[in-house]
């Protein structure tokens, strides 16, 4: 069992995911280089009635700083898109970080190039990262594979901290390099709680990866609890039937514009979401006692989904509901 933070970062993704090993995984940072953080005081008394807390994102940086993280175990960078590192340089400057997957993708940007609210300086950064021979270790890791510290206790248990690869495969890695459709390649891990609660961390993956799920993994992601939705959201994620196997009791979405996003899949099978625009910041605690308790950063939209919400003063956020 763990805690999840699932951050508000602007049109990106961060998570961050506290084991009770000790451990500390980041999946993919967006916003880390951004200087200073959005004066709260003003979000709360002037959002309107569609919340807009896009427009109030958290540094990652500072928000691991403020819960006292010193290391973090293992980063994933589920696809090398800028997005999903944006901040990749200023994260490992600022954190001591043991392991590292990345995907055996041969994507190449042109750094003379307008990198608009992105730096050319976290494109080499990860250029050097992945093909050094010093700290991070580098992990090219596949559907299916089992390891100790993220699957696997020392005596070869299944466990530890609970990350099970569902995609990318090899095949799928070479295919994304083919046709340079990187979304393809992405990383989709599930999470298992440990108290037999689910959560699929999904990247950007699209129709070819849950494609491949779907046919391999089913019974893995049937039910789940927790979804974090492809592609921010976006009506580009998943594949057709996907949201009829997971059936996730709900999911989260990211940021993007609003003629981007997929509301209708989920509307029309009933299924709960909630978006950062709504919430800001998410924080699953794994830990409840009748299932896993929701919390978000943003006072008023906690208010408007439940009444009875009360404040955690550990998590700086307020309860929504339980799963």
């Amino acid at each position: 069992m763990g805690i999840v933070h699932f951050m508000n970062v602007r049109e990106g993704d961060c998570i961050w995911v506290k084991h009770p090993s000790g451990h500390n995984t980041v999946i993919d940072v967006s916003n880390g280089n951004s200087k200073d953080e959005e004066d709260m005081s003003v979000m709360y008394e002037n959002s309107s009635g569609n919340h807009q807390q896009k427009n109030y994102p958290v540094n990652p940086i500072n928000y691991l700083k403020k819960y006292e993280v010193k290391n973090i175990f293992r980063f994933i960078l589920t696809h090398p898109d800028m997005d999903h590192m944006d901040g990749i340089a200023e994260l490992f400057l600022n954190f001591e970080v043991t392991n590292f997957w990345d995907t055996n993708n041969t994507k190449e940007m042109d750094t003379n190039s307008d990198w608009g609210n992105y730096k050319a300086e976290d494109w080499e950064f990860y250029q050097e990262v992945r093909t050094s021979e010093k700290s991070p270790k580098v992990l090219h890791l596949y559907a299916g594979s089992k390891g100790e510290f993220y699957n696997r206790n020392e005596d070869g248990s299944s466990g530890a901290d609970g990350l099970y690869i569902l995609a990318p495969t090899k095949e799928l890695v070479e295919e994304a390099n083919e046709t340079e459709d990187y979304n393809d390649c992405s990383y989709v891990i599930l999470y298992r709680a440990g108290n037999g609660k689910k959560i699929v961390f999904s990247g950007d993956s699209a129709g070819k990866t849950w494609d491949y799920i779907l046919e391999n993994h089913k019974k893995d992601v049937e039910n789940v609890d927790l979804l974090i939705a492809p592609h921010h959201g976006r009506k580009t994620g998943g594949n057709e039937d996907y949201l009829d196997v997971l059936n996730p009791k709900l999911t989260l979405f990211g940021n993007a514009k609003s003629q981007y996003m997929d509301y209708n899949s989920w509307n029309n099978r009933h299924l709960d979401h909630i978006t950062n625009n709504q919430a800001n910041c998410v924080v699953i605690d794994t830990n409840g006692k009748e299932g896993m308790d929701i919390f978000c950063t943003y006072e008023k939209f906690a208010h408007k989904r439940n009444p009875n919400t009360y404040y955690n003063e550990e998590y700086d956020a307020w309860y929504i509901c339980t799963i």
